[in-house]
């Protein structure tokens, strides 16, 4: 992940929580401009930093990073609540996620 991708995921996770950048900087307890630097590239956080992100957004740094997780929170949610299934309802589930996954494939 590049510095561009870092920006982007800061960006998309912030919107998909429906705040704007500054109030996340505020809330995180940081300047205003703090996360627009960031989305916009002209300042990286440090590891510190990535941790608070993380905390803000309620992921792991390893969800923070796979770019194929658009909403990591509801995926973690859907993940414990699928542990609780029993054989029969997992494959119930596995059915229902392929034929949704096949039709949107379709489109």
């Amino acid at each position: 992940m590049d510095v561009k991708d870092f920006a982007l995921r800061v960006a998309q996770l912030r919107m998909k929580k429906g705040v704007s950048a500054r109030d996340m900087s505020l809330s995180m307890g940081q300047n205003p401009g703090y996360i627009t630097n960031i989305e916009s590239g002209h300042s990286k956080p440090s590891i510190q930093g990535l941790f608070y992100i993380c905390e803000y957004f309620n992921i792991t740094p390893g969800e923070f990073f796979d770019l194929d997780s658009k909403n990591p929170v509801k995926l973690d949610s859907l993940i414990s609540d699928i542990k609780k299934l029993d054989e029969k309802q997992l494959d119930a589930i596995s059915l229902l996620i392929k034929a949704i996954t096949k039709s949107n494939s379709g489109h």
